[in-house]
């Protein structure tokens, strides 16, 4: 059965305890926690990757979404022209 495409995506988020975790949309539980934002980013990048592709969304401190990136072969929304 194949892979239903969006449904493997990680947010990068502040843990209130310092370090950064990594989350599922959705989920409760953290994937993985890390020192940095950037350790925390690489990490959902490989998770995501292992997945088969998706999305990676990166918090900032405030909580909002500051960046996100797709992991091939994940669809990129809004792909570079050219």
């Amino acid at each position: 059965m194949a892979k239903q495409q969006g449904t493997n995506a990680r947010h990068v988020v502040p843990n209130p305890k310092g370090g950064w975790d990594i989350k599922k949309p959705g989920g409760s539980r953290s994937s993985g926690r890390t020192d940095t934002q950037k350790q925390a980013t690489e990490r959902a990048k490989e998770i995501v990757g292992n997945g088969g592709g998706g999305e990676v969304r990166i918090h900032g401190r405030d909580g909002r979404i500051r960046d996100s990136d797709t992991v091939k072969p994940g669809n990129d929304p809004h792909p570079p022209k050219g």
